[in-house]
Order: C-alpha cells, then sequence, then structure tokens
C-alpha cells in the first residue's frame, strides 16, 4: 500500500500505471474481467456475455483529501455504451464515494478526464460523516449499461492537485456598468456590431445569465473567454422577443463574458444583466425550476415547484405507456414529452392553478383516468386511455353557464414530462426535451434528441382529429414555455438547440348553455398511420370492454362505505397487468423499470388468487431463464440481463413461485419441467446458510441463517441478517420439500431434514436477537435489533410461522405497527413518510385475529392514497402531500398486490389446510345486503362466500368448488360473544377460534345468533 499526504499546490502522480501488478481485475457473477499493461498504460478488458453486472480493477491507495482539488486520469478504449465510474473506499470497504459517467461511449483516442471535488458524491455506506476526507482504496469500473457486450477500457496518469481557496473575486466591470448596476430603469444601449463585456476579476463559476431587454435583440451571441483575446461562443439567439431572456450556461467557469450583437442588427437596450448561480444551471430540470420559481404558479408544471401526483395510462401487458398528472397533463410515452391544457375565458388565461380540479376513473375503477377542471361558467375535462398502439386523449369542453359564451382550449405540446424532476431512478422525470417541432396541417412531428448522445432523434406524431382554430410552434427564445395563445405571424416548423421548443393547438368554440364540444387527439406509441373519430371511439368502447371482463373474474360486493376498497381491488390489478412489460411483472414503468423476482413472486400471488394465472406462469418461465450457471437466483433482471447483487431472499421467492403455479393450477408437468431450476436456487441456498453454521457462530444472532444482503431497502448502508430474508429461504426450503414429495424425488427427506433444520435455527437466532439487545419483539435483522413489523408479516404468510413463533412477541410486534399508524393519523403527528408495503401489516392483523384493528389500519392506508379516486399509491407517502420528495412509480405495481392480498384475505385466506371466511369482516361489512365475494381462487378450488347480518343473527353462505383438508373456519365477526349456531338448520359446535365446518364441495348455509 502506499500511503499520500497530499497538502501541496503541484500535481501528485498517484499512479502513472507504469506496473499493473498492485491492479486487481474482477468480474460479477458471469462477468469476465483482466488486467494487463498495453503501452504504459492499464487495460480493463470485459466482456457481460448475457448478464448485466460489473467489471473493475481496484489498487490499495490511501489518500487525505483536501477540502478543494481536482483528479485527473487519461481514458480511452473500445465496445459499446455502458457506465464507467472512479470510486474510492475507505479501509473497511463499507464506505464508498464516487465519480459516474453514465452512459460512457469509449474512444479510440485519448480524452482526459477532470474530476472536481464536487463531482465526487457520497454513495453508500453506514459512515455519519459523509465528507469525502480519506480514503484507502481506488477502484475504476466498468458497469453494463445499454449495450453490454465486450470491450476494454484502457487508463492512464492518475493525477491528484489540490486547489488553493480561491481568493474573493473583486468587483466585475461591464463596459457599460448601466447592464449590471441592478437598475431596471437605466439600460445598455447597442447597435450591430457592438458587445457589451464584464470583466469578473478571475475565473467566476456561474449557471447562467438572465437578459433583461426592453425591446429589440431578436438576434444576439453569448460569448466567453478566459483571456480577453480569444472568445469562444456559448449560445447564440436567432429568434428572441425582446423580453427576458434566460440563458442556461452549465458548468461554465470564466473570466470574461460578453453579448454581442452581429453586424447589421438594429438598436437593443439591455436592462439588466443577472449573473445566475451555479446551481441555477447544474441540469435542464434545475434550470426550469429556476425559472418556475420566477413565474406565476401554473405557468410551469406542478413538479417543478411542489409535489404532484400521477398515474398510468397503458394496456394490459404494456410494454408502452402513458402518464396523466393529477392536473391534466398527459404524458404521451415513457420519458416523452407532454400535452397540457389551457384555457382561455373572458381574456384571461386559465391553467392548472386556477381552477378547482377532480379526478376520476370511468366506472370508478376502470384504468382510463380522467381530471375535470371547474372555473365559473364552463368545464374541461381530460380523459385519456390506451391500446397497444396508441394512447388516446379526449378533452370536453362545456359551457356551465346560463349564457352563451365563446372559449378557446389550447393544447400545449411542450417538453416536460408528467414524471416529475424529483424521479431520478431509472428515468429521471422532468424536462423531455424537443428540439424540432413541425406542423403539416394534420399532425405535429415532435423530434426529441435519442436517450444517449449519438443517438438518432426520435420522433413522436400528435394527430389531432378535429381542425384546430390555430396552430403555433414556438422556440425556447420566443416565448415557448410561457403559455399564450397564437397570434400572427404563426410557425408551423422550428429548431430549437435548447431543446426547450413548444407547440400550441388552439381550439375556438362557441357554446351554448349546457353545451359541449370534444377534441380526441391520438400519439401513436410507434409510427402507425392515423385514424378517424370512429374508429377512435370503436378503440375506446373496445378498451372499456376488454377491462371489463379482465377485471371481472372475482366479484365483490360490498356495503356502500366499503364500495371504495372493492373498486381500488379491481384498479390495482389493473395497475399490475399495466405495468408488465411482456412476460415481465414490474413494480413501475418508469423509476421502477426493471423486473425483481420479489415483486414478480408476491404480484403472481395475487393474480393466481385473482383467477389471472397466464401472466404469472409467463412471468416465472421467462424470469427462470436469467439464473445463474450456479443456481442463484438474480435479485431483478431488466434488458442488461441478470443482476448480479446477492440479495438472499430472491431465491425462496423464485421456489415459491413455481410451487405457487403448481397449487394453483395442478400443471404437474410444467411443475417437473421447473424442477431443476428450483433444486438449483434451493443447492444454492444450502451452500449459502451452511456458510454461516460455524462453530464459530453457534448461539449468536447470525447462526445457519442466510448470510448478510442488502435485500431489505433499509439495510441498504450496511448489509444485515435479514430476517426477510430467512423468512423467504424458510419458505423456500418448505416448498422444496413439497415438490420434491409430488415429483417423487430421491432428495425429498434430504430436503425436509433441511427445511426442519433451518426452521430451528430461524427461531433460535431470534431469540438470541431478543436476549442481546434487549427487546420485546421480533426484530427485522437479528443483528440489529430494530423493529420493523411490514418484513415480520413474512414469517406469517407465507411462510407459515405463526404457530411456532412466542406469541408474546408476535403481539408486541404488531401491537407497535398499530400504535405506529394510529399515530400518524392524530392531528400534528411528527412524521416524515412511509411505504405503502404497510399493507401487508392488515392482512397479519387478520391472521392473528384482530379484526377491529385491521379494519381500521387499512382505512388509515385507504386515506393515504393519492389521488384517492384514482385508486392507487406511491412507493412512498409523505406526511405534507406537497413536499417535494422521491416517490417512486405511481401506481407502484407491488404495493397494489399488497393491497390486493390484504383486501381478500379480509374475506378468506388458507391456514394449516384449512380456508378461514371472513376474518377480516366487521359490522361494517354486514350492513345492509352484506358483503361477497364470488370466483376468489385458492390452492384447493374456488371460494364464493358472503355474509350479512339479519337481525340478531349472522347469516352466511359458502359455495364452490373448494375442498380444503381441514374444512372452513368461520370466526364470530361481531362484537361480543356468539351464541348457537347452525349449518343448513342443524346445530353446530362452536370452537374457541370459531364454527368449524368440513368441506363437501356442497353450497351450505351458516346462521349463526348472538348470544342474548
Amino acid at each position: 500500500m502506499i500511503a499520500l499526504l497530499l497538502a501541496v499546490q503541484a500535481p501528485v502522480a498517484l499512479d502513472t500505471f507504469d506496473r499493473v501488478g498492485p491492479w486487481v481485475a474482477q468480474g460479477s457473477d458471469g462477468v469476465k474481467a483482466t488486467a494487463a499493461a498495453s503501452d504504459g498504460a492499464l487495460t480493463l478488458a470485459y466482456d457481460f456475455g448475457k448478464v448485466s453486472g460489473y467489471a473493475f480493477v481496484a489498487r490499495p491507495i490511501a489518500i487525505d483529501w483536501a477540502a478543494d482539488f481536482t483528479v485527473t486520469l487519461r481514458v480511452r478504449g473500445s465496445g459499446g455504451v455502458n457506465d464507467l465510474q472512479i470510486k474510492f473506499t475507505d479501509a473497511s470497504g463499507a464506505n464508498v464515494w464516487w465519480y459516474r459517467v453514465p452512459n460512457f461511449r469509449p474512444a479510440a483516442e485519448w480524452r482526459t478526464l477532470r474530476i472536481r471535488a464536487r463531482d465526487i458524491e457520497f454513495a453508500w455506506g453506514p459512515a455519519a460523516d459523509k465528507v469525502l476526507r480519506h480514503t484507502d482504496r481506488a477502484e475504476i469500473v466498468v458497469v453494463r449499461g445499454r449495450d453490454g457486450g465486450a470491450g476494454r477500457i484502457e487508463v492512464d496518469d492518475l493525477r491528484y492537485a489540490v486547489l488553493p481557496p480561491a481568493p474573493p473575486l473583486p468587483t466585475p466591470r461591464a463596459s457599460d456598468a448601466r447592464a449590471i448596476d441592478g437598475d431596471a430603469a437605466s439600460a445598455w444601449t447597442g447597435r450591430g456590431g457592438q458587445a457589451l463585456t464584464i470583466d469578473f476579476g478571475g475565473a467566476k463559476a456561474l449557471g447562467g445569465v438572465t437578459l433583461r431587454w426592453l425591446g429589440g435583440a431578436p438576434r444576439y451571441a453569448v460569448e466567453a473567454s478566459d483571456d480577453g483575446r480569444v472568445w469562444r461562443t456559448l449560445r447564440t439567439v436567432e429568434q428572441g422577443d425582446g423580453g427576458d431572456d434566460p440563458i442556461l450556461l452549465a458548468g461554465l467557469e470564466t473570466r470574461w463574458l460578453r453579448v454581442a450583437l452581429p453586424k447589421g442588427a438594429p438598436a437593443a437596450r439591455l436592462a439588466e444583466l443577472t449573473v445566475e448561480p451555479p446551481a441555477w444551471g447544474t441540469t435542464p430540470n434545475a434550470f426550469v425550476a429556476g425559472l418556475a420559481k420566477a413565474a406565476p404558479r401554473g405557468t410551469f408544471p406542478r413538479g417543478f415547484a411542489e409535489q404532484s401526483y400521477w398515474t398510468l395510462v397503458g394496456p394490459d401487458g404494456g410494454p408502452a405507456s402513458g402518464l396523466i398528472g393529477e392536473d391534466g397533463a398527459v404524458e404521451v410515452a415513457k420519458g416523452a414529452f407532454s400535452i397540457e391544457p389551457f384555457v382561455i375565458a373572458d381574456g384571461n388565461r386559465f391553467g392548472w392553478a386556477d381552477v378547482a380540479a377532480s379526478q376520476s376513473l370511468e366506472d370508478g375503477y376502470l384504468p382510463l383516468p380522467h381530471v375535470l377542471w371547474r372555473a365559473s361558467g364552463w368545464t374541461l375535462d381530460t380523459g385519456v386511455f390506451a391500446t397497444p398502439e396508441r394512447l388516446l386523449a379526449k378533452w370536453r369542453m362545456t359551457n356551465t353557464g346560463t349564457a352563451r359564451r365563446t372559449l378557446r382550449l389550447m393544447l400545449a405540446v411542450r417538453p416536460f414530462q408528467v414524471n416529475p424532476p424529483a424521479q431520478f431512478l431509472s428515468q429521471i422525470g422532468g424536462v423531455s426535451p424537443i428540439s424540432r417541432i413541425a406542423w403539416d396541417g394534420a399532425a405535429l412531428a415532435v423530434t426529441g434528441p435519442g436517450a444517449i448522445e449519438g443517438d438518432p432523434a426520435v420522433t413522436r406524431e400528435v394527430q389531432p382529429l378535429m381542425a384546430p382554430s390555430a396552430v403555433d410552434v414556438r422556440a425556447f427564445d420566443r416565448g415557448a414555455l410561457v403559455p399564450s395563445s397564437p397570434s400572427a405571424p404563426q410557425q408551423t416548423r422550428v429548431d430549437d438547440a435548447t431543446g426547450l421548443a413548444s407547440a400550441y393547438l388552439a381550439y375556438d368554440f362557441d357554446l351554448a348553455p349546457g353545451e359541449s364540444a370534444d377534441v380526441p387527439v391520438v400519439v401513436p406509441f410507434a409510427p402507425a398511420p392515423p385514424i378517424d373519430r370512429t374508429a377512435f371511439d370503436r378503440a375506446r368502447a373496445d378498451t372499456v370492454a376488454s377491462w371489463r371482463e379482465t377485471l371481472g373474474g372475482v366479484a365483490i360486493t360490498v356495503p356502500p362505505a366499503r364500495q371504495a376498497i372493492a373498486d381500488t381491488v379491481r384498479t390495482a390489478l389493473a395497475h399490475v397487468l399495466m405495468s408488465r412489460d411482456g412476460a415481465a411483472l414490474k413494480p413501475g414503468t418508469r423509476s421502477y423499470d426493471r423486473s425483481w423476482i420479489r415483486d414478480g413472486a408476491m404480484m403472481s400471488d395475487t393474480l393466481l388468487r385473482l383467477g389471472v394465472s397466464a401472466p404469472a406462469r409467463a412471468f416465472a418461465d421467462w424470469y427462470g431463464g436469467y439464473l445463474f450457471d450456479s443456481g442463484k437466483v438474480p435479485c431483478c433482471v431488466d434488458a442488461r440481463g441478470s443482476d448480479p447483487v446477492p440479495e438472499n431472499d430472491s431465491h425462496g421467492e423464485y421456489i415459491h413461485l413455481v410451487t405457487q403455479l403448481y397449487r394453483f393450477t395442478g400443471d404437474r408437468a410444467a411443475l417437473a419441467r421447473d424442477w431443476p431450476r428450483l433444486d438449483a436456487a434451493r443447492r444454492y441456498m444450502e451452500g449459502l446458510r451452511q456458510s454461516e453454521r460455524t462453530a464459530a457462530n453457534i448461539g449468536s444472532v447470525r447462526y445457519g441463517l442466510m448470510p448478510p444482503s442488502i435485500s431489505h431497502e433499509g439495510y441498504s448502508a450496511a448489509v444485515q441478517y435479514s430476517l426477510w430474508d430467512d423468512f423467504w429461504a424458510l419458505t423456500g426450503y418448505k416448498d422444496a420439500a413439497d415438490v420434491a414429495r409430488v415429483l417423487g424425488k430421491s432428495e425429498a427427506a434430504a430436503i425436509a431434514g433441511q427445511r426442519d433444520q433451518f426452521a430451528g435455527d430461524v427461531h433460535a437466532a431470534i431469540g438470541a436477537s431478543v436476549k442481546r439487545f434487549g427487546i420485546d419483539f421480533i426484530p427485522g435483522a437479528t443483528s440489529l435489533g430494530d423493529f420493523d413489523a411490514t418484513s415480520t408479516t413474512m414469517a406469517l404468510d407465507p411462510a407459515g410461522e405463526q404457530a411456532r413463533l412466542d406469541p408474546t412477541l408476535l403481539a408486541n410486534t404488531f401491537a407497535r405497527q398499530w400504535a405506529r399508524v394510529i399515530a400518524r393519523t392524530q392531528p400534528g403527528a411528527d412524521w416524515k413518510d412511509y411505504t405503502p408495503y404497510e399493507l401487508r401489516n392488515v392482512s397479519a392483523f387478520v391472521r392473528l385475529g384482530w379484526r377491529s384493528r385491521a379494519n381500521g389500519l387499512l382505512d388509515a392506508y385507504m386515506a393515504d392514497r393519492r389521488p384517492a379516486a384514482w385508486n392507487g399509491w406511491a412507493e412512498v407517502v409523505g406526511r405534507d402531500p406537497r413536499e417535494v420528495r422521491f416517490i417512486g412509480d405511481m401506481p407502484h405495481a407491488w404495493v397494489a398486490s399488497d393491497f390486493i392480498r390484504a383486501a381478500l384475505d379480509l374475506f378468506a385466506f388458507e391456514r394449516d389446510g384449512a380456508i378461514v371466511l371472513g376474518g377480516g369482516l366487521d359490522a361494517g361489512w354486514l350492513v345492509g345486503a352484506g358483503s361477497a365475494i364470488r370466483g376468489l381462487r385458492t390452492t384447493v378450488g374456488m371460494v364464493d362466500f358472503a355474509m350479512r347480518q339479519e337481525g340478531g343473527a349472522v347469516v352466511a353462505t359458502i359455495g364452490g368448488s373448494a375442498r380444503p383438508a381441514g374444512g372452513f373456519v368461520l370466526p364470530w365477526p361481531l362484537a361480543g360473544k356468539p351464541g348457537a349456531a347452525a349449518v343448513d338448520g342443524r346445530p353446530a359446535q362452536v370452537a374457541a377460534d370459531g364454527l368449524h365446518m368440513v368441506a363437501t364441495g356442497k353450497p351450505v348455509t351458516v346462521r349463526w345468533r348472538t348470544r342474548m
């Protein structure tokens, strides 16, 4: 190891790569990586094959970091587009800082990466102090990106230079001080060939400038110089509007800046030049957020200033989809531009901030969302739906007043996604560049850059089915982002280097009282011929009919006060189906546009219970093809292949998935085909648990458990012995033992022994953790003794360990969760946010017999649907609905499946060979005609169940084909103690946990009286 104390000003060579020996190459599962010397440089050769992952070279280098510095590294290579990372870690290896170059396309010629202190971020780790002060190891990493494949990265001349504190700059001087004096009444006047020059007195970092013109200046250039002699053009404006011009100059450092009028330009007056700070121009999103802050509310989408919400618009099975925001803007495809309505009424412009907006779904549950604007004398309804080929929207303008009136609807095609800028994972929200717009008299061709620099541009067509009254396309410099009615002269084509062009389709209506007018618009997901209004209406009718059929396999009827729950079950199923990408089940389409086995396994459980088995089967077949040769089940899969990150819940989840498919479908041949993969996963899991079942670990909180991992997101800073992993692993052992028995495998007895041994180790580790940390609940991780009831729910279902858990610890765990949720509902409660994965606790409460609390919990979570009428949750719910934060996809399909399972468990769930009926239905579900579920699937057949309160009795009917070996159990649903019960008129004995009935496969009626 070499140690460097870097307190000098001159650059210091960290490594000249004359010797490759100190550098060690390594690749993740399935990735090949080798290091070699090449012409005095280091070459990292990699081959990603068919998997995702990374290849890297690393060596020890101890560095004491200054407050400000630069790191330089020469790089060249060959291969596809992947991500390049430079990492620095501390001695533990747990705390990581990194510099990232996404979508790195290596060039054959050397280029120098210049990394400044502000470019290096804390990546992850348990350190409380995340400031970069000292590291002990350096890594150069290639992470599979879009292309993967094989290639090489050559690196040379890694250097570090300490930067001395910059002296304060003098007050800037301008060739005409009136332009920077802060007084808008004074101005610099220039003519063609003249320029306003500013000297900052030294290198100045800035994000851009704002020019406040007093008319004129349709053409000018912004230029910079480091020496006052050689100038470089930063920005050219060809069609300025003579008003305020914000000029983005991201990452600029310069001493001199000037605004130059070209020869022949007319006179122009500049009232003020304001220098904007570096943060103002860090990204296009930061730039637009600054504009939004200064503009009247409603000029820009809500998401640039406060938290916004949205829902998905897509077909069953995807993969293409749009979004609609709570305020009525429509994102036409993933990452694409949006169409946002504005209305001109009585000479005033109305946007989302000027109206009362409400949301709805067709029939209360179909995934055809609407946003209704209400204003004085008029309404505007925005409705949208999708087919596999197209996104289709319709705006309905209605005169709700008592007199005839003229209204103008403007549909603004804007360079913004509905997905807001705070969303940053797979898909960064916010700005969606538009570099060209062209109107040909029938459609708008809207062009944006490719996903990666150098990719071909992407053009989408906006096809209005009603001819607009006027059309105007505008460049950013002509006020594109400030909505206003088209006025002469209008343009029909524009190219905009800023990527912030817009277009406006205007529709003028003269409406009698009560009269409406519709504007339908079609945007194909891929190039497709236009359709007419008849085809539009037919597509809508077909979409409604298809969704009604798809979502109607299980019928739930409930009292009016519980209708939202029944509606949300059907909508949530649609959200799961729309979030798919063919066979891949995904939790989302933007931030979470990849497929996790944990999400897919639990979503498949939901689909199977609702009788939608084909997507679950397709998912299992597809995902099974991505297992590593070792039997390791990847935590997730995306377009790059299998992810190598070890998450030790994955193996049990895959085993459970294919086992459940057999249990629900009875397809033994498919189970036999799945056995080799299933058993490979089991054998890999067995190796993991044996690695912790060592003499050194006996009696500890880790003995015999799955090794620590980050599958539980709360442990991403430092891996832990998560019981989430262990309960899934135990589920996998149980299911593998069942499958081996069903298929008559010789390993059946051995697997059963592994199952029982592992179960004993898990419970022993829980006891050791309780003792070590002095807690009175089941921990989330035995190595932390932390509280996480949502993780503990897996012990009850699917692991089925309720009877073996300490009843006091179990009760304390979920009582604490109840207290936490109820505390959040109190006025003035102090909490930040939570994840609606907590819906799993509703199922746990039902299984514990906590009927009242289960309903109270469900009501609390239902209140956090945003907007409520769209029947969906994000991944994160915040206390302040308008505080900007990352909230994940809306809807989040894994959360949707958690809700469905919770709602279905209220009616029926399987336990120890029996089916418990109505375990979550309290008096509120039994009023009037009561509640019923029909067509619910179980592993032993279909269940029809209805229950109502009739006078002093509870009447239940049980039908369907299900014949559980343990029969049916009907707990008493009302407060107080039950009285006599009769099944089909014959007296029946009642046990402590309810009425037990043998399942005969024939319908039965139960009448159960209250005790007098």
